[in-house]
């Protein structure tokens, strides 16, 4: 087959779908592989690097479109779309729930794949963008809220005095939440962390923080005790705003990570709790893109609160860890296609696999996804 790899258009996008590691096995495997110049030049990928891997440079987005399979970071674009050679296969990750290229997608015949609304389960772990980019994410949230917090996050006994370490809340136990937790206690933090989920509780404390829980009934634990977190009543809301306002207050940096796949994320830090926290205090929002789960955090901003409080935006942070992001990206992405990719050379979709029905959002000239209730 031919695999194009075209670079990346979006804004704030420095990742490629793929690198000399994995362009390397697909070249093994009889394919040949066609990367834009300058692809990689945002992850620390040069020209050269592929084509020592057994790639070949082509000079525009055209003809690396003009392939049999597309590997991308984002969704094509409307601009991109009639670049792509009628029919093609598009893996990549296309923020299905938002998405509003769906239909041009099906009219140019494209089989496109989403490995965002892949299945959570054991057997997907290998191909799962969302975990992969997550892990990545946590572990740079901790690293901006050192860079806007004025003062050291560890425990420092000096000549001059002993500083106290910094109080870190983390909001969200999923992938980012936990690595989050784990780079904050590396450099000495004391962390807490919240999530909906009781299960999650045993995860916190195994690495080291102390897990905030709010009293939930027997059904309100039946209902969230899954891998995505859900809507609760509002009562628990009412209850979970007090015991998150109370340890916000008290906290020098908070990162939340909470999202709910296909709706806005949840507000977990409310106006009236940023008015009562410390000057100095951070929060690092990793929600910001899908409405913040603090309403005064703003998209691609640092701001500050008249009392002090830093909210930081960024957006892409897997983005800012490019080149290792890119590696676990690409990987991911490899792995995916080989469940298409036959030993002979051939390449068959196959729609009694899970993993590839799941995920295939066009095909056949129509719209194959439909957004959940």
């Amino acid at each position: 087959m031919q695999i194009g790899i075209p670079a990346e258009i979006a804004a704030n996008e420095t990742r490629v779908a793929a690198t000399p590691e994995t362009v390397k096995k697909l070249v093994a495997g009889g394919n040949t592989v066609l990367v834009q110049s300058g692809a990689g030049k945002l992850s620390a990928i040069t020209d050269t690097a592929f084509a020592d891997a057994g790639a070949k440079i082509v000079g525009t987005a055209q003809d690396a479109y003009n392939s049999d399979i597309i590997l991308k970071v984002r969704a094509p674009q409307a601009e991109e779309i009639g670049l792509i050679k009628e029919g093609a296969t598009v893996i990549a990750s296309f923020g299905v729930h938002t998405n509003p290229n769906l239909e041009a997608y099906a009219a140019r015949k494209l089989d496109c794949f989403a490995l965002e609304v892949l299945p959570r389960t054991t057997r997907a772990q290998s191909m799962d963008i969302l975990s992969s980019q997550a892990n990545i994410a946590g572990y740079k949230a901790v690293l901006l809220a050192t860079h806007y917090y004025p003062k050291f996050m560890p425990m420092m006994m000096t000549a001059a005095g002993t500083v106290k370490p910094a109080r870190v809340l983390i909001l969200g136990v999923g992938v980012a939440g936990l690595q989050a937790i784990a780079t904050a206690k590396r450099l000495g933090a004391v962390v807490e962390a919240f999530d909906v989920r009781p299960s999650t509780k045993e995860q916190v404390e195994s690495l080291g923080a102390k897990f905030v829980e709010v009293p939930m009934t027997d059904e309100e634990k039946k209902a969230n005790d899954g891998v995505y977190a859900k809507e609760m009543s509002d009562d628990y809301k009412r209850r979970q705003g007090e015991l998150v306002d109370k340890h916000a207050k008290a906290a020098d940096i908070i990162i939340t990570t909470a999202l709910i796949p296909g709706r806005p994320a949840p507000v977990l830090v409310k106006p009236e709790t940023v008015a009562g926290m410390k000057p100095g205090s951070v929060i690092v929002d990793l929600a910001v893109e899908s409405g913040g789960n603090c309403p005064l955090s703003r998209a691609g901003e640092v701001i500050q609160t008249e009392n002090g409080v830093t909210l930081v935006g960024s957006v892409n942070l897997p983005g800012m860890v490019a080149q290792d992001a890119s590696a676990l990206y690409s990987r991911n992405l490899l792995t995916f296609l080989n469940l298409m990719l036959q030993k002979d050379g051939s390449f068959k979709i196959n729609m009694e696999d899970d993993l590839v029905a799941a995920t295939r959002i066009t095909g056949e000239g129509q719209v194959r996804y439909s957004k959940p209730n």
